[in-house]
């Protein structure tokens, strides 16, 4: 497996509240790890929510036991949740600090996934398809047939996730898991990717260039081509 991360502030924030990380070999049990956050709260405490809980699962991972990718991606993420918790009830200036989380790791040819929040991970072949599902309002007005798929996008409301780490105790989790064929491709991504660039452009990106380095940052280039209105994170891995 080939992977390559990338990080940018993007053309309209003053600090990157993205956080990322990916790795190639074991994490604990774990035989690689890819991790996107993204921080909410102010300037310092989204900042350090998005860090500290990539740290914390890392933290868990290394000293866990057991060997199933699901169960050590839901204790990691459970453990990072209660530690942001822990860590804003000592500072008032981190209160109401809190971040997404989409997390995956490759094992004998399938791919594991968790996430919280509206940052996502796209599985890519000849197509690209959403693994994840938002945990958004607009998401919500969707699946009840408020609003239309195409309108949510734009909605004004797009930016408002109705599940995040450190909000509060016990997190809910999802999870998923996918078999993989040899040259899939795996993206990661923080919505400031989702909210510039459309899927099929996503794809079309890709599809295009061999390497995930070079697919990553023509990627993050054409969010920031689009207006690069947030931080733009992408880890992106070959099978």
């Amino acid at each position: 497996m080939r992977v390559y991360s990338i990080t940018d502030i993007g053309r309209r924030r003053s600090s990157n509240q993205d956080f990322i990380y990916a790795s190639e070999q074991p994490v604990g049990n774990l035989p690689n790890l890819m991790i996107v956050t993204d921080g909410m709260g102010g300037h310092n405490a989204g900042d350090l929510a998005s860090r500290y809980t990539v740290e914390s699962i890392i933290e868990f991972l290394e000293k866990a036991k057991g060997d199933r990718p699901i169960a050590l991606l839901s204790e990691a993420i459970h453990y990072a949740n209660d530690c942001v918790i822990e860590k804003a009830a000592t500072d008032k200036a981190l209160e109401g600090m809190g971040t997404t989380v989409v997390a995956a790791a490759v094992k004998d040819g399938c791919l594991y996934v968790a996430n919280v929040g509206d940052s996502r991970l796209y599985l890519i072949d000849q197509e690209i398809s959403q693994i994840t599902r938002d945990h958004s309002l607009v998401e919500e007005m969707v699946r009840m047939g408020e609003i239309q798929r195409k309108d949510a996008r734009t909605h004004p409301d797009k930016n408002v996730i109705t599940r995040a780490i450190g909000v509060k105790a016990p997190v809910r989790v999802d999870f998923f898991d996918v078999k993989l064929e040899e040259g899939d491709r795996i993206l990661l991504c923080s919505d400031g990717l989702t909210n510039m660039v459309e899927d099929t452009e996503i794809l079309e990106i890709v599809r295009k260039y061999h390497s995930p380095k070079e697919a990553a940052c023509h990627l993050v280039n054409e969010a920031n081509k689009n207006g690069g209105k947030d931080n733009i994170s992408v880890v992106l891995a070959e099978v």
